[in-house]
């Protein structure tokens, strides 16, 4: 025992420490996700392979074998989006992320616009974009490039306008797109009761820092989306305290 503690160095402690926290952080990920049963799957497969190999079960070891031997590929090609999140966020940490933070009085601009749609039951899916660019979002829908206001914003969302289907994307303290179409979340625990604006807010914000203001069409309540979760029912105040907390 005595040997064991004499031959421990720091750097070992460091080694396990890195380690730990890499795989909590992959844990922590894919946690709540289709991934995670993924990984369930492969568990079970190296399982199997490991009794064949003790049980001598020569087809299944040899089935199991090459299936294992492009291991590495299979691991890419099964959680390819949840390694580009992963990495999205490591790039987008402070040392990285470019300044996208807004003025209070864009803030009350946005939220005046939500809470006047929201009691219209005018449905509205804005994203704000912070670290990660969004330009091949913007790219698909059309252009504006307009200051932040509250009547922007609402024309766009009005049912009578051309571009009022998809996301408004808000780029550098301006209206960068609208239009804007996004990806949806493929998490099977979110609720089939979320419509396709809520799913497109929270894809996005599983492949971005993007943070993603939701009003209802059917029942005019207002969401925000950070990190694929959700908080609902949010009135004006709690709106701008928490746009004003991420965005200012």
């Amino acid at each position: 025992m005595q040997d064991l503690i004499a031959n421990f160095r720091v750097q070992d402690a460091l080694d396990i420490g890195v380690i730990a926290f890499l795989a909590y952080r992959a844990l922590d990920l894919i946690r709540g996700t289709r991934a995670a049963r993924m990984l369930l799957g492969l568990i079970v497969v190296f399982v199997v392979f490991f009794f064949s190999q003790a049980f001598d079960l020569y087809t299944v070891n040899w089935v199991l074998d090459t299936f294992l031997s492009s291991i590495l590929l299979v691991i890419v090609v099964i959680f390819q989006s949840d390694i580009r999140r992963a990495l999205t966020q490591v790039g987008s940490g402070p040392f990285f992320a470019a300044d996208q933070g807004l003025q209070r009085g864009d803030v009350d601009e946005v939220v005046r616009a939500a809470v006047t749609m929201a009691t219209k039951r005018v449905g509205a899916l804005i994203v704000f974009e912070r670290g990660v660019g969004l330009s091949e979002y913007i790219e698909g829908g059309t252009t504006v490039d307009a200051a932040i206001s509250r009547e922007l914003i609402l024309s766009i969302f009005l049912p009578a306008s051309p571009i009022h289907d998809g996301a408004v994307i808000i780029s550098e303290r301006r209206v960068a797109a609208a239009g804007c179409f996004l990806p949806l979340t493929a998490n099977p625990n979110v609720s089939k009761a979320l419509g396709t604006r809520h799913r497109a807010a929270i894809g996005v914000t599983e492949e971005t820092d993007a943070v993603v203001l939701v009003v209802s069409e059917e029942d005019g309540r207002i969401s925000l989306v950070t990190d694929g979760r959700m908080v609902r029912d949010l009135d004006a105040a709690n709106l701008r305290e928490k746009l004003e907390h991420l965005l200012v």
